[in-house]
């Protein structure tokens, strides 16, 4: 749809499509021009031992022989504390990262939380697996967030309980946010 395969395109845009549209062949073509063996050197840089990129997407070969992509909540959670921290890119690629990270997508954040929230996310789905992980923006109050389910019978399910999970989170954060020390709300703006 872009061409007749002469269209060159930025990492930066191969990554917007990795991020908005969880496209599946602009994250090989990063995997290929990063290196899976770089990939990996850095998630075990940043203190990261759970998370392992061990194939292309969509390689059900690899799949079938239980060669997966593995990470774990709190493993993205900490990803995201560190690039938010800048231990993970300098102050120019965080900002971008995160701006990327903001551009509207489908995710179980972005149904579950006001349309007005500020949502840096990366939502994932495979068969019988939802997640969705990112920083929701409260004043004072900014929420990391990871959710996974597995095994489920219908991918609906985990798709509700990704939002309601956000939403029950948001709604204590805001509410927090907006509350004296002693829990009186202050402003129901």
């Amino acid at each position: 749809m872009l061409g007749d395969g002469t269209v060159s395109m930025s990492l930066r845009d191969l990554a917007i499509f990795m991020v908005v549209l969880s496209d599946n062949t602009a994250t090989n073509i990063l995997i290929d021009r990063l290196g899976m063996d770089n990939i990996n050197a850095g998630v075990m840089r940043l203190g990261l031992k759970e998370t392992k990129l061990r194939r292309h997407m969509i390689d059900l070969e690899a799949a079938r022989k239980r060669n997966e992509n593995v990470s774990t909540p709190r493993e993205m959670l900490t990803l995201l504390e560190k690039v938010r921290a800048g231990q993970a890119l300098n102050e120019a690629y965080t900002k971008d990262y995160f701006d990327i990270l903001r551009l509207p997508k489908e995710s179980e954040f972005h149904t579950a939380l006001p349309e007005d929230v500020s949502i840096a996310d990366k939502p994932g789905a495979l068969e019988a697996v939802r997640c969705d992980t990112g920083l929701i923006d409260i004043a004072g109050h900014p929420l990391i967030m990871s959710v996974t389910t597995t095994y489920l019978a219908r991918d609906s399910e985990g798709q509700h309980a990704i939002e309601q999970v956000a939403r029950l989170s948001y709604d204590y954060f805001d509410q927090l946010s907006r509350s004296s020390s002693y829990g009186r709300i202050i402003s129901y703006e």
